[in-house]
């Protein structure tokens, strides 16, 4: 009876020590050393109260600062001609000075354009072909050629400032000239804009003001995934973070700055505006943030709701900060089981990238580990019986 114990423990040894050639994802771990010490720091925990909430609300983050802009008011802007941009001049009573009107002018090839259609250019594009023929193009140097008044300086100069010279120019050779100087493409000044738009591009900067929104909104608007709250603004070399959605909800028209030419703006999408729900809820899932907002309650109840059987009311935690600050996270808890625990829940606002983690109760601990332990046993049973 011996001799047969030990030759089915022997066996048995042999089968067990062939499960790491048994089919099957398997990593051979004889070349990994793993020598990484035990944490051992441990981290405070904040019970989510009124107090808490109180507090949460008194340290609200501070609005980003803003760019510096050349016009703080729009009523201030004007527009002042660059090299690349075309003119029209109008002399009143000389149709041989005057910029031609005709219903439809080449600009260049086969393609033909009528004044009206130039005017409503869209900001993202110049005129197409060549349009030089049918309007002053001002030159690298920022010069233009004019009939009797020869080469003149534009460049940095309003219209109105460039209808004066030229007048001034024309008077020795017509009584009392009358002139007209308007922007026919707008060519030289642009921004750009990329990210969750649904015509990301170039656009033009022209004698209207360009604002934040007018620029979204000229770029057809935005995708489903844009997040506005956190649009990025690069100017400079400097990057501003400006909430679109203050604008359009609160009318916070501060942060609907005047754009100037050089200008990147970028919509992102929500990937850093998302939190992330763990533990023992029904649907473990990244909850993007709605307009920058988020409770506990709303986390929860995009994930299903905690587990009626496995979760521990008890343990709801918030882990905040792992993206900044890794090593000394904020830890908060809310205790589920307390009256006004619900209405807590709903008034404690998340972060981006918090982790709303549910912990698991004892009882369904010792289930588990129960679970699995049991299979050895039961080994070790039909174990006992052969060696009988």
């Amino acid at each position: 009876m011996l001799n047969r114990s030990l030759a089915v423990l022997l066996s048995l040894t042999t089968f067990l020590s062939a499960c790491s050639t048994a089919p099957g994802n398997h990593l051979d771990t004889s070349r990994l050393q793993d020598n990484d010490p035990t944490p051992t720091e441990t981290y405070p925990v904040r019970l989510i109260s009124t107090q808490v909430i109180a507090q949460q609300v008194a340290a609200m983050t501070p609005a980003a600062p803003l760019p510096p802009s050349r016009f703080p008011d729009p009523l201030q802007y004007v527009y002042r001609v660059e090299p690349q941009d075309i003119l029209g001049v109008t002399i009143w009573d000389h149709p041989e000075l005057t910029t031609p009107q005709s219903s439809g002018i080449s600009t260049g090839g086969n393609t033909t354009q009528s004044i009206g259609a130039a005017l409503a250019q869209p900001y993202a594009q110049a005129l197409p072909g060549q349009a030089d023929p049918f309007g002053q193009t001002v030159g690298p140097e920022g010069n233009i050629f004019f009939p009797f008044v020869g080469k003149l300086h534009v460049a940095g100069k309003t219209t109105g400032q460039i209808r004066d010279e030229l007048t001034a120019g024309l008077a020795p050779y017509i009584k009392k000239p009358q002139v007209d100087v308007r922007v026919l493409a707008y060519r030289s000044q642009k921004i750009s804009v990329t990210g969750e738009v649904k015509t990301p591009g170039p656009l033009a900067v022209s004698d209207v003001p360009l604002t934040l929104v007018d620029a979204i909104t000229r770029s057809g608007g935005t995708t489903a995934e844009a997040d506005l709250q956190r649009v990025r603004l690069t100017r400079n070399g400097k990057l501003y973070v400006l909430d679109a959605y203050g604008v359009l909800d609160r009318g916070d028209v501060a942060q609907n700055v005047m754009l100037q030419s050089g200008d990147i703006l970028n919509v992102p999408d929500r990937t850093d505006s998302r939190i992330f729900v763990l533990g023992e809820v029904k649907t473990p899932v990244p909850v993007p943030m709605l307009k920058g907002k988020l409770t506990i309650a709303d986390a929860l109840t995009a994930a299903g709701g905690i587990l009626d059987t496995d979760a521990n009311a008890r343990q709801i935690y918030v882990v905040r900060g792992m993206s900044t600050n890794p090593s000394t996270p904020d830890i908060y808890r809310l205790d589920m089981t307390q009256p006004d625990s619900l209405l807590l829940s709903t008034q404690f606002q998340l972060r981006p990238l918090d982790v709303v983690y549910v912990g698991t109760s004892g009882a369904v601990q010792v289930n588990r580990l129960i679970q699995q332990v049991l299979p050895s046993l039961q080994s070790l049973f039909f174990l006992k019986e052969l060696t009988r």
